[in-house]
Order: C-alpha cells, then sequence, then structure tokens
C-alpha cells in the first residue's frame, strides 16, 4: 500500500514552472515486460523528433553486462500521459546498443522495415488483448472465492452483474485512459472465464499497432497500480477447464478491403498454411512454448500442431467473420497468437508471409 488509502496525491496539482515530464517506456530482456523511467524537459514537446536519445542499466533488464551496461532509448511514439496528464507525455522507445544499432531484443526496427516494404499494400492490423486480473498478490484471481472455483464457464462472457463480473471499474478507467493518450482503442468486452477481460485496439496502418498495443498493455498495468490489482498476460494463467488468454489478430491488406477482396484473403490464408511453423515460432515470447499450454484444440482454440481455417469458426487457426462471407471483402483473424505476444513480431511475421512471401 502507498499509505495514501486510496486517496488522490494530493501532490500532482502542483505547478511544473513551464516544464512537462517525459516517461521513457521500453521492452525488456523478457520481450514481454515493460520498463521505464522519467526526465524532465525544459519545454513541452510533440515533435517526436525534438526528443533526446537517453540510456538506461541494461545489466538491470537483462539487455547487458556489467562491464558494458548502457542500452541506448530512442524514441519511437509519443502519447499523451493520463496519469500525470497537462502536458507531460509518455513515449515508446527502441533500444540500441551503444553502437547505436539495434539492440538484439529490438524487434521493432525489423518489423518497421518490412512495413515500409508493404506500404503500397496498406496492411491493416486491430489486436484483440485478452488478459487476466489477480488479487494483489499475483496468485490469486480477481473476485474468485478464496477457497475452492467459481461456477462453470457460461455465464460471464460479455455478462453483466457482480455475481458474474469482476474488475469492470478498472476496464472502464483502461478505457478511458487509452482515448485520453490517444490509443486506437476500439472495444472492450468480460471475456468466458470471470475475472478475464478483453479490449481492442485498431485499426492501425503498420508499425502503429505494435506502438498502440505496447502502451495500451503498460497503461493497463500502471493503471491497476492504482486498485492494487495485477495484471497477467500469461496464456494459461488457470489450469484446467478454463478458457486462456490470446491476442487474436486481424489482418486486411487494401485489396482485401476492396469488391472481390475474399479472393485475396483466401490467397493469403493459403500462404500461412505453409508457413504455420514459422508463425507459432513467433506468436509467443517462448517459441511456442506458452502458446503449447493454450492451444489444444479446446477452449476455443485450435491444435498447434494443426492449421485449419473456416468463416465463423472459433475453433480454427484462422476465422473468417461471417459478415465478411457475406459481403465478400473485408478481413480475417488469425487466433493464434498468445496473450503475452510481442505485436511487432506477430504483425512482422504476418506481412512476411502474405506480403512479401518470405
Amino acid at each position: 500500500m502507498d499509505g495514501l488509502d486510496g486517496l488522490a496525491n494530493p501532490f500532482m496539482d502542483l505547478d511544473q514552472r513551464g516544464k512537462c515530464q517525459a516517461y521513457y517506456m521500453w521492452i525488456d530482456g523478457s520481450g514481454q515486460g515493460l520498463r521505464g523511467k522519467t526526465r524532465t524537459l525544459d519545454e513541452p514537446c510533440t515533435n517526436m523528433d525534438d526528443l533526446p536519445i537517453w540510456n538506461f542499466d541494461g545489466s538491470s533488464t537483462s539487455q547487458a553486462c556489467g562491464e558494458n551496461s548502457d542500452v541506448y532509448l530512442k524514441p519511437v511514439a509519443i502519447f499523451k500521459d493520463p496519469f500525470r496528464r497537462g502536458d507531460n507525455i509518455l513515449v515508446m522507445c527502441e533500444t540500441l546498443t551503444h553502437e547505436l544499432e539495434p539492440h538484439p531484443t529490438n524487434y521493432r526496427r525489423e518489423c518497421n522495415a518490412n512495413m515500409d516494404r508493404c506500404k503500397d499494400q496498406h496492411p491493416w492490423f486491430g489486436i484483440e488483448q485478452e488478459y487476466t486480473m489477480f488479487d494483489f498478490t499475483g496468485r490469486h484471481p480477481y473476485g474468485w472465492p478464496q477457497n475452492g472455483y467459481p461456477g462453470p464457464q457460461g455465464p460471464y462472457h460479455c455478462g453483466v452483474g457482480a455475481e458474474n463480473v469482476k474488475g469492470r471499474k478498472v476496464v472502464e478507467a483502461h478505457y478511458r485512459c487509452c482515448m485520453y493518450a490517444g490509443i486506437k482503442i476500439a472495444g472492450s468486452n468480460a471475456e468466458t472465464m470471470p475475472s478475464q477481460w478483453e479490449y481492442q485496439v485498431g485499426p492501425c496502418e503498420g508499425i502503429s499497432m505494435g506502438d498502440h498495443l505496447w502502451v495500451s498493455r503498460w497503461i493497463l498495468s500502471r493503471l491497476a497500480e492504482e486498485f492494487n490489482v495485477v495484471i497477467s498476460f500469461d496464456p494459461k494463467p488457470i489450469p484446467g477447464d478454463w478458457n486462456g488468454a490470446g491476442c487474436h489478430t486481424n489482418i486486411s491488406t487494401q485489396k482485401m478491403r476492396e469488391p472481390g477482396g475474399l479472393e485475396e484473403i483466401y490467397k493469403a490464408i493459403k500462404c500461412l498454411s505453409t508457413k504455420h511453423a514459422e508463425h507459432i515460432l513467433s506468436y509467443d515470447p517462448m517459441g511456442g512454448a506458452d502458446n503449447k499450454r493454450r492451444l489444444t484444440g479446446r477452449h476455443e482454440t485450435a491444435s498447434i500442431d494443426n492449421f485449419n481455417y473456416g468463416v465463423a469458426h472459433r475453433g480454427a487457426s484462422i476465422r473468417i467473420p461471417r459478415q465478411v462471407a457475406a459481403d465478400e471483402l473485408g478481413y480475417f483473424e488469425d487466433r493464434r497468437p498468445s496473450s503475452n505476444a510481442d505485436p511487432y513480431t506477430v504483425t512482422n511475421r504476418i506481412v512476411k508471409t502474405i506480403c512479401l512471401g518470405e
């Protein structure tokens, strides 16, 4: 606890005397955690090119050794800060080595290069981010009975009422924080397992998908501090007869969005079918080990070992929405990425397969 017993911090309205705070964040060596720290800017900044390159101690984030520990931070995207507000900002950063080359844990750089190569195809993405809330210990699902389990899955998905829904205050606060920050949040809903939720970000074109999703995750975890709740992006947080958590990724190119686009969708799916193993390696930070617990062929998933697709089929690797099939244009959904997947890695692998033929 922070000693304020849930009350607002009384010092946050103090005058900043024309200066602002910039919170630099980056992906750590785990490939799924975010780190960050604050620096003072002499004046408000809205132009990314005006932000200075900074550095951090990579030996404390599994990104460097102590003998050569400094890792550079290069700003790549700016968002408004919903916690400090005013002119204060959140800054998404790439990590660079001491030679100013992309750090081995920096997957954004390759993703951005490939997005630029296929920019004439205008790839759009929309990602459905699922997550689970736990109490302050990080071990007990938020709102679950202290002893035993809640009732079986059924009444919780898109549910209402205290007996069915846990943590809505966190969800609503996160939604508003994302809107304030400039994140392209598109919706939210309670998920199939109690205390599990989903929000959607998009449509985003190219590299912005990864930027928006990573910052939305940071906002969610930071916000949860205020409610003494722990956010888990584990793809199978509760073993047994409970749904896992994914990061379903919706994709379309310009041709798919135009008349006759359904044929383009089927062409993309055929390409994906030949690269299933490569995608599984890219769809969780453990090279498929995390997803193996989730992609079992049960609980609205396909088997990790097989590739399949279908219209309105939530047990498939790839789902074509019913309306898309009716309209014969639109997008398709890749249901394989895990909830802790790196969106830069996921979207990069997708465009390599369906746009660049690699």
